[in-house]
């Protein structure tokens, strides 16, 4: 009877071991297809983080050598790459690639507007001074009767150059290279400027400003200047 019962007991060891072994090999083993920590702690988008959420507390004590190799990377970091921290810091929806999709988008709309002289459309888009120098030369323009045939070709890039933080201010600095058409005729109908019929290429610098602590998500244009 004894021996039966000590049989039984191996028995059930050796089941044990097997099922261990299974789930290591399930479970224990990376398959290369893993989520990452980023992508598991990631929110769907347009989600938000919950503002009245308790802030949870990191319980990770840094090794020696992995602060160092982080004090190294920190050390390394471009003026450009520390700016878009900070912003990153004040504004937790911020994406350097939607920013920059939304100022090419904004930079061909501006120029469009302002060659057609559209002050309603250009209004939301400008900080107060830059409005105020684009409508003094479309107003100039129209003391003149000047008109200006105006065609927006390509923007050939657009790169992000410049970032700062002011406070709870965010700037943002971007080169922009196009290619327009671009015609201006005096009242008579000679031509003064550009031509009607040749591409010209463009390369402007531009600064957007964002308000972190504001639930508008525009940026606003507060700078302009020609490449030099």
């Amino acid at each position: 009877m004894q021996s039966f019962q000590f049989f039984d007991v191996i028995l059930l060891a050796l089941l044990a071991g097997f099922i261990a072994f299974r789930l290591y090999t399930v479970l224990g083993r990376r398959t290369g297809h893993e989520r990452s920590p980023d992508d598991q702690l990631r929110l769907p988008d347009g989600a938000r983080p919950n503002p009245k959420a308790p802030v949870a507390k990191d319980n990770v004590v840094s090794l020696p050598e992995r602060a160092a190799q982080a004090g190294v990377a920190a050390t390394n970091a471009t003026p450009l790459s520390r700016a878009l921290l900070d912003i990153k810091l004040h504004d937790r929806g911020f994406d350097t690639d939607h920013f920059l999709s939304g100022a090419r988008s904004a930079y061909e709309m501006i120029v469009t507007a302002f060659a057609r002289g559209e002050r309603d459309a250009l209004r939301p888009l400008l900080s107060d001074d830059v409005f105020d120098a684009f409508d003094k030369a479309i107003k100039l323009r129209e003391a003149k009767k000047e008109r200006v045939d105006f065609t927006f070709l390509s923007l050939k890039s657009a790169r992000l150059t410049g970032a700062e933080m002011k406070g709870s201010m965010a700037g943002l600095t971007v080169t922009l290279e196009s290619e327009i058409l671009l015609a201006g005729y005096d009242p008579a109908g000679a031509l003064i400027e550009g031509d009607p019929k040749t591409p010209h290429s463009v390369t402007e610098v531009w600064t957007f400003a964002r308000e972190t602590r504001s639930n508008d998500p525009n940026w606003t244009l507060i700078s302009t200047a020609s490449h030099p």
